[in-house]
This record gives structure tokens, sequence and C-alpha cells, in this order.
């Protein structure tokens, strides 16, 4: 394995902060970095011991797309059983502000669930979201009114996935940057977020359901994206590949974490027998070191990192039971393992974790690389097997999303 430079070490966030954002945003998934990190949040010092004060609580409709959190507004993209729904709320109230419905047939063959998938991404009075039918579509944030629509999936002829269109969009400057899944040189296609037209397309492979992640590394910045079968790094202002290495696999499997970046270092993990793999990248031929499924193998939840070292979730939603793990990927070491969880999601704040299960449990846990210390767990939802909707953390709320309601905590200081 290559030497780990020092500069892996430094506490310099690898990713591009999005457009105007700032401490207590949370405009887009996992957060104001995309990498489960809360940016000026403080927990509060404890709570009762029936679970964090819930504020409010309002109904939403079918999807597992969790909620993105900007200027006080909430947006929440979910289904009727015709329409696509996107929906602002006032994030101190959970009062409707506005909401824009657009029509939607896609039925699964996989789930019970028919989408949307996709985490909406809000920047410079623009809200975007990706529905499971691969509509791209560019609103107002004042408003919720359509400023432009592309569809995605006749534009470039991609294939239907197993669960429809899933992997949420990036910014880049004045452009979004999508996984669409084209065999046809589209695999991934940078959109004007002015307009709607295509700067850029490139690649062949079809999509996962891992949401791209913008980074500096070594001075240039990177798109990184998973597709079905490769990671691969475009350069974001023209889509030349600056690397590729192969992971995932054939069959019936998915990609669904996002790619974590430490220093001039990639993190990829998956279920379905693909596990994980760690690559040297500071180079356009990165050494790619594969740490496969005993190290770990996450069906969907991005692993979150401080320090030197990943706190992950080791597992699968739909078989069994899951794993809590602290990894150290550089030194491809299992620093501890707590068994016995639902699986479920992950959110650093400072130096502590939240952990919220798919069966409803909120527990909060020390981000200790020595032991598990858990703080305090509550039941915050009803039980449920379909709770895959990533939560949100602004101003000292976290958005937790069930079958029918979303629900707004008070778990830390804010306004």
């Amino acid at each position: 394995m290559a030497c780990v430079r020092t500069a892996f070490w430094l506490a310099v966030l690898p990713t591009i902060l999005l457009p105007t954002s700032k401490a207590g945003d949370w405009p887009q998934i996992l957060g104001p970095n995309r990498d489960g990190v809360a940016v000026g949040e403080q927990l509060l010092k404890s709570w009762p011991e029936t679970g964090p004060e819930t504020e409010w609580t309002a109904g939403v409709g079918d999807g597992f797309a969790g909620v993105a959190v900007k200027d006080n507004q909430v947006i929440v993209f979910h289904r009727t059983p015709s329409h696509e729904v996107v929906q602002a709320l006032n994030a101190a109230t959970g009062k409707e502000v506005w909401s824009s419905s657009f029509p939607c047939s896609y039925q699964s063959g996989m789930s019970s669930d028919s989408g949307p998938r996709c985490v909406p991404l809000i920047g410079d009075g623009q809200v975007f979201v990706l529905g499971v039918e691969g509509d791209l579509r560019c609103l107002d944030s004042a408003t919720g009114k359509q400023v432009w629509h592309r569809d995605t999936s006749k534009d470039f002829s991609a294939p239907e996935g197993y669960f429809g269109v899933g992997s949420s969009p990036v910014f880049f400057k004045d452009r979004l940057i999508v996984n669409v899944g084209s065999r046809d040189n589209a695999a991934v296609v940078a959109f004007s977020t002015k307009n709607g037209e295509t700067i850029w397309q490139a690649f062949q492979d079809t999509a996962s359901y891992s949401a791209p992640v913008i980074a500096t590394i070594n001075g240039a910045a990177h798109a990184i994206v998973v597709t079905r079968l490769h990671t691969v790094s475009f350069n974001p202002d023209d889509g030349a590949i600056r690397f590729q290495f192969p992971f995932g696999a054939r069959g019936p499997t998915v990609n669904g974490a996002t790619p974590v970046v430490m220093g001039d270092h990639v993190f990829v993990s998956a279920s379905y027998r693909v596990g994980s793999a760690w690559a040297d990248v500071s180079s356009n031929k990165p050494e790619v070191k594969s740490l496969g499924e005993h190290f770990l193998a996450t069906q969907y939840a991005t692993p979150v990192a401080y320090g030197d070292v990943l706190f992950a979730v080791d597992g699968r939603q739909d078989v069994g039971t899951a794993s809590l793990k602290c990894i150290s990927p550089a030194q491809q070491k299992t620093l501890w393992t707590k068994t016995g969880f639902d699986y479920g999601t992950l959110v650093r704040v400072n130096d502590e974790l939240l952990f919220l299960t798919c069966g409803g449990e909120l527990i909060r846990i020390a981000a200790d690389k020595t032991e598990y210390r858990e703080v305090s767990r509550a039941t915050v939802l009803p039980a449920t097997p379909r709770g895959y909707r990533l939560p949100a953390l602004s101003n000292g709320r976290l958005f937790v999303r069930g079958d029918r309601q979303l629900k707004c905590l008070r778990v830390g200081e804010g306004e």
C-alpha cells in the first residue's frame, strides 16, 4: 500500500460548499459538505428521558427522499399516487409555504414504495429535484414555480434501474452534475443551473444510487461519481476523466453509499458481495486496496469521518441486523464493533454521532475511536420496515421522516 501522506491527516474539508451556504444549513444530501457532518451546530447537553422535544409534525406522502433545509425553509420531496410533490415548509412551524406537483406514473417492481428517492438540492434562490423517472427540475425557492425541466431518462436513453432513479445531483459553480446512467457516453452529465442546457457528458455506464461528491485533491477539483460498476473522477469544468477504478458487481447489486474523500484517498463501500475499497488517488493512476466485505459492506449508509477514522453502519436493512463500526481505512483495521442494531444512518455533530435507525430509534453516541460509548437513545418514529430516509440537522432541529409523517425534533441549540 502506498504510504499515507502528511496531508491526509490535516483537518481540511475536502468538499466544496454549496453557493452561499452557511452554518446551520442542510441544503443537500448529507449536509453542507455532503459528508454527514453538521457545520456550526451544538447539541443540547442532554435530552429528556423520553427523547428530544417534538416541535411539530407534518403529513407526507410516499418516497425515500430525505429533506433539505436552508434559510428557515424545509424542502420535502414526496409522492401522491399520480404526482411527485415538492413542498416548502416553514422550519420553525411546519406550515406550508408553497407546493408544486408534477405528474408521475412510475411504479416499482422491486419495492413497495414508488419514489422519489433523491434528496432535494437548494442554492442561490433555486430548488433542484431529480424524480424517480429521471425528471430533473429547477424551481424558484420563493414560489415553487418551475424554471426549467429536463427528462434525463428520455434525453439520454438511460435504462431504468432496479428502483428507478435515485442518485442525488451535486452543484459545481454554475452547473449540476448528475449520475444519469446512459451507456451512450452519458453516464454522467453536467447541466446548466440557469437553463438546464447540457454543458458536458461523459463515460459509459449505468447509474447507481450513490450521490456524487465534489472534492479538491492536491489543488484540483474533482467530481467523484460511483456508477453501476466504477468509481470515476471527472474534471467538473469539462468532464475529462481524472481517474477511475472498478467498483461494484454485476447481477442484483446496488451501489448506494456516497464516496468518502479523506485527503488524497477515497473510500467506497457497498453490500451485495461487493465490500469496500481504499484508493490512493494522488495521481491519475489510483492505487486501490480491496478491503472486502469483512471490513465493511454498507448497503446505502455513508460512513462518517472524524480525523483519521470512519464511523460506519455495516450490513443491510433487508437482511438481519446491522453493526456499528469504527474503522481505520489507512491501517485496514477495525478499531471496535458494536452489534445488534437495526440498519440506519449516521450524522456527526462535533464529537458525537446521531444514529437514526430504520426501526425509529435515535441513538446518541460518543465519536470515540477507542470504544463504543452510548449517551442516550429514544424511539422518535414508529417502527417501520421502510425507514430509509436520511435525517437533516439545521439550527438545532433534527428533521426525521417516517412513512406518513415528517417530525421536527429539538436536539440542539439554535433559533
